[in-house]
């Protein structure tokens, strides 16, 4: 196997169908630990607000969906911790070995301990593995491509398509286990997925050469204590607040949104700051200001699948299909099926048109405006009574977030690469997974103001503000693509 050399990784030349061989490998675990980490969330919501008789814990269930995003956007927040082990201890290739390994803790947690200690244990250790897998996955494949190489978005939206494998399985078979076994058995089988997933990437890892594997930024042992006891600080101020009332589970969505937008900004100013930083690479974090922005609406309104739409499948849905009732939780599945569908074709699309493709600012706006022109197809489904709207229909209206999805979500992740400056690569990374993050635990927030009653007016003004915001990433396009200095 011959090798391209790069000033951080060498690059290995063996290709499969076209792209680097590393990215088959990184795709299993992402769809494994995709499929650990959605089947859990679209039961997880119910798990919470069905009652004791039902298997759940009895949980308010505008309380329930307020976790649910809260915990989404824990997930990536954790995103920087990741970042950081691998930028200054482990690497981005061994912190996704280790994140894996504490994911699997995580669901075992879920499935094994009874009530509210093995969601907060369970939740914990999922939170914290997927964070360092999720940021350091996404920037070790883009570490396979060289610069300019008009490929990455190819590959990234094929990496995207074993991401939706992933969300398409999982809820089909957690949903399944829950309804005929319990919701410890559906937790379970994430538990077990996500194993799989770890064994495959564990019997492969040579796939990926020597990427990943060189720490960019090493820390010396003299910062060890105060990074140590910075974090101690931390944690006794998190256990203050919830002891005090402070912070709790009715408003955990609103303290996490406000804990990432500032843990966003002062992401920003290192970055921008930093002397490590060149006068090119700033232009360019400037440049990620608009469209982490816009990513963070975009996300507000397609993770309410796990918060509005689960409640809104359960209540609202009929879910007979050929005489059989489906488990409401298949929600989660619905959207991936596009995904699965679409991927391919979007991939060879990017690929064929190169450098002649949408600039990337375009891409985002288009995929905001879309989303949110997918939320006002919702609109007409308000007359229907409930439990009657057809799940077809909803089927049909989804193709509208998956292609939304993809116009931008793979393609944020292949521009973050491209935009981060060399010494803070994975850090990058969890900042845009921040912007997901608050997305997220903005989803749970705004499902507090979800009511049947009033469907037209939620929907019609989420979407409409959504179009809005894209079409003021469309007006400030040009100059974002100026200010990426020759990232297309």
């Amino acid at each position: 196997m011959s090798a391209v050399v790069r000033s951080d990784v060498v690059v290995p030349t063996r290709t499969l169908f076209g792209h680097p061989v590393g990215l088959a490998n990184l795709f299993g675990v992402e769809l494994w630990e995709r499929f650990s980490f959605y089947g859990m969330l679209t039961i997880l919501g119910y798990y919470l607000y069905y009652s004791v008789t039902d298997g759940g814990l009895g949980m308010e269930q505008d309380t329930a969906v307020g976790i649910v995003g809260a915990y989404g956007g824990l997930v990536y927040l954790s995103t920087v911790l990741g970042g950081w082990i691998a930028d200054r201890l482990l690497g981005m290739e061994r912190t996704v070995f280790y994140g894996g390994v504490v994911v699997v803790a995580g669901h075992v947690a879920l499935a094994v301990l009874p009530g509210l200690s093995g969601v907060g244990v369970g939740l914990t250790l999922v939170a914290l593995g997927s964070g360092a897998l999720k940021a350091n996955a996404s920037s070790l494949l883009g570490t396979l491509y060289t610069p300019g190489d008009a490929r990455i978005d190819g590959g990234f939206t094929l990496f995207y398509l074993g991401i939706n494998l992933g969300a398409f399985i999982g809820p089909l078979l957690t949903g399944l286990l829950q309804t005929h076994l319990g919701f410890h058995y559906g937790f379970g089988a994430a538990a077990i997925g996500m194993t799989l997933g770890l064994t495959q990437y564990a019997i492969f890892r040579r796939n990926l050469g020597t990427a990943g594997r060189e720490v960019p930024n090493p820390m010396p042992r003299r910062q060890f204590v105060p990074i140590m006891g910075a974090l101690a600080a931390a944690t006794a101020v998190a256990v203050a607040a919830w002891s005090i009332g402070v912070v709790s589970l009715a408003n955990l969505a609103e303290v996490t949104t406000g804990v990432i937008v500032a843990v966003s900004i002062v992401y920003f100013v290192v970055m921008l700051r930093s002397p490590t930083v060149t006068a090119r690479e700033r232009s360019r974090v400037r440049a990620f200001l608009p469209l982490f922005v816009a990513n963070a609406v975009f996300w507000s309104l397609f993770q309410q699948i796990f918060t509005v739409f689960a409640v809104y499948s359960d209540e609202r849905m009929n879910w007979n299909i050929f005489g059989w009732t489906a488990p409401s939780s298949w929600i989660g599945s619905v959207e991936p099926v596009w995904i699965i569908v679409l991927s391919p074709l979007f991939a060879l699309m990017w690929t064929r048109l190169g450098n002649r493709a949408p600039s990337t600012p375009n891409k985002f706006a288009l995929g905001v405006m879309g989303m949110g022109a997918a939320f006002l197809l919702f609109v007409p489904l308000a007359g229907f009574a409930d439990g009657a709207v057809p799940a077809l229909l909803v089927f049909v209206v989804m193709g509208g977030f998956a292609v939304s999805e993809l116009l931008l979500s793979p393609i944020g992740l292949a521009v973050t690469t491209q935009l981060a400056p060399e010494a803070f690569r994975a850090q990058m990374m969890a900042l845009y997974f921040f912007s997901v993050g608050i997305g997220t635990s903005m989803s749970g927030v705004l499902a507090r103001f979800y009511d049947p009653a009033h469907e037209v007016a939620y929907f019609g003004v989420i979407g409409a503000v959504a179009i809005g915001v894209g079409a003021l990433v469309a007006a400030v396009g040009p100059w974002i693509s100026r200010a990426m200095a020759g990232v297309h």
